[in-house]
């Protein structure tokens, strides 16, 4: 039976750079010492004005082609994780079909998740693979939150960072994705939203958990949404292991999406885990959303810290509230050595 391989992946950052010092320097009233002690962030690659979603995600996935030697009509299904679409509609990943020269015969939808959106988007792909629907998957994350973002949010400025990532997902007669879980609870929309753009009148939209201090149009709790990831994480990371009758201990590494520095060392605390068991990888490129988790398996893998016979558990949650999580063997690794 085939099942889905996370194969090789390719990052694309906007070419701006914008450092604390810059912020520093425009706001001096704003303790960036503090903040960057709490977030673990230096600085953030930001798009510019006429650049979208799209134009990230085309130029990570024709590095990718590239890189690779991978053929675009070898592509038979596209999947962007994406929440900020360059168009309420057409579907986004429609246009970067046509952009890359992908087949017409290859599927192609956009899915709105944040910073689950990467395990959503492997399960995915593992259950085309499953099917028979697909056999070479271009799963693209794509985020241009800043410009959801007003120049004089303290809170959100410091944290999200734009970007892209391309993830070739293709078959394999092993099974090294497996025992995903999903979580979802609406209730807790109110944390983390934008509620223009869409057809919900302003009057009756989802309205902030508290009182608004800035005048960015994603509204972020900061504090709800970290006592929320120490209680929802370490309960699905539990129940991953006792649904594969595994015990903590033969997990190698806990790759979790780079949300700040502050949530995940409230996590490694709550769950008992070491720093090298559970890194944190964010200081110059701040929080991506969906691409947190394929940038920083990227870079486990350049720097050699992925073991191709251990088993790691990929973990993400945020936006929606929603969380998902999957065991994960590198068995692309053992093959490009």
């Amino acid at each position: 039976m085939p099942y889905a391989q996370l194969g090789p992946i390719a990052i694309h950052l906007p070419e701006r750079v914008e450092t604390n010092e810059m912020l520093q320097e425009q706001f001096p009233r704003w303790d960036l010492a503090l903040i960057e002690e709490k977030t673990g962030i230096r600085q953030r690659h930001i798009a510019a004005r006429e650049e979208t979603a799209s134009d990230l995600a085309v130029k990570a996935a024709q590095k990718l082609f590239e890189t690779e030697s991978i053929q675009a009509e070898s592509i038979d299904f596209l999947l962007l994780c994406t929440q900020t679409p360059d168009y309420p509609l057409p579907t986004t990943a429609c246009l970067i079909q046509d952009r890359l020269g992908l087949k017409t015969g290859c599927g192609a939808l956009d899915f709105n998740l944040g910073c689950s959106g990467y395990v959503y988007g492997l399960a995915l792909a593992d259950g085309l693979i499953q099917s028979g629907v697909a056999k070479n998957i271009l799963l693209l994350t794509a985020e241009t939150y800043s410009k959801y973002i007003d120049e004089d949010d303290r809170s959100l400025r410091t944290i999200f960072g734009d970007g892209a990532t391309a993830t070739l997902v293709n078959r394999s007669e092993n099974q090294t994705l497996r025992g995903f879980q999903f979580g979802s609870d609406g209730s807790g929309g109110d944390m983390l939203l934008v509620t223009d753009g869409g057809q919900r009148l302003p009057e009756d939209a989802v309205q902030p958990r508290h009182r608004k201090r800035w005048k960015s149009r994603l509204y972020m709790d900061g504090p709800s949404l970290i006592n929320f990831t120490v209680e929802a994480i370490p309960r699905l990371v539990n129940e991953i292991l006792a649904a594969n009758e595994i015990t903590e201990s033969e997990i190698d590494k806990y790759l979790m999406h780079q949300a700040t520095w502050k949530m995940l060392d409230q996590l490694r605390t709550r769950m008992e885990i070491s720093a090298e068991r559970l890194p944190i990888d964010l200081a110059d490129i701040g929080n991506t959303v969906s691409c947190t988790l394929p940038i920083l398996i990227d870079r486990l893998r350049k720097r050699g810290e992925i073991d191709a016979e251990s088993l790691n558990m990929l973990v993400g949650f945020g936006v929606g509230l929603s969380w998902a999580g999957c065991l994960w063997q590198d068995e692309f690794s053992q093959q490009s050595q």
